[in-house]
């Protein structure tokens, strides 16, 4: 008996010990949110960031801390650490109206990089969890036309891309067809020129020959005028 009652003095006071560390760490988990919360409402979200990461670290499954870090890290321009938070936080929230709320800020990150379509289906998400956000029903409306607005302007780029695709080969034919007649130009020219070559030839023969004609008829007269000349003294 003395062993058994024992015992259950030792479980009881485990027991008392985890649930008063758990308590301690929930109101220190708590406080650190409620500061945090005061220094992002006073804008100063490096501190805010601080204490939020705490309260995390006190407590690795807090949402809401998850959540408002998420808020704070978007204040600075951190969108992709922002992202993190609040996908990890979607993961541990409970809440339909908070889940709501997570993935209408998600939205908004998706929409402010341009990425409209994971906009409109992080919206989507919001109003599954949270029908009656009339924000994010509207934001929902503007995402999707200023997706619907991107896929135009993506498809007008593509036709002005398969134009400028189509005139290149147009030009490109264009070119090898010139090519292809001046290369056949070019093929044609030795011919010109070798006929050319062959009528300069014959008229060069023809000029020599008229060449030795009249130095042949030079010769013989002046062989007549040396053999009058010849007789003339004799």
């Amino acid at each position: 008996m003395k062993r058994r009652r024992s015992r259950y003095i030792i479980l009881s006071i485990a027991a008392f010990l985890l649930v008063s560390a758990n308590a301690m760490a929930q109101k220190a988990e708590r406080e650190y949110i409620r500061k945090g919360n005061r220094s992002f409402n006073d804008t100063v979200y490096t501190e805010a960031e601080v204490n939020y990461r705490k309260a995390i670290e006190t407590n690795p499954q807090s949402a809401v801390a998850m959540y408002n870090l998420g808020r704070t890290l978007s204040q600075q321009n951190k969108a992709k650490d922002a992202m993190e938070q609040y996908a990890t936080a979607s993961k541990m929230e409970k809440d339909k109206k908070k889940l709501g709320q997570i993935y209408r800020n998600i939205g908004v990150l998706q929409q402010s990089n341009r990425d409209y379509a994971k906009a409109v289906d992080a919206y989507k998400m919001s109003l599954r969890n949270d029908p009656t956000d009339d924000e994010t029903r509207y934001n929902l409306a503007l995402a999707q036309k200023m997706l619907k607005d991107q896929q135009q302007q993506q498809d007008n780029k593509d036709k002005k891309d398969d134009q400028k695709e189509q005139d290149k080969d147009k030009k490109d034919d264009e070119k090898k067809k010139e090519d292809k007649k001046e290369q056949q130009q070019q093929q044609s020219k030795p011919q010109q020129n070798q006929m050319s070559k062959e009528n300069a030839e014959q008229m060069l023969n023809a000029a020599m020959q008229d060449e030795k004609d009249v130095q042949d008829k030079v010769k013989k007269r002046m062989q007549v005028v040396r053999q009058g000349q010849l007789e003339k003294d004799w």
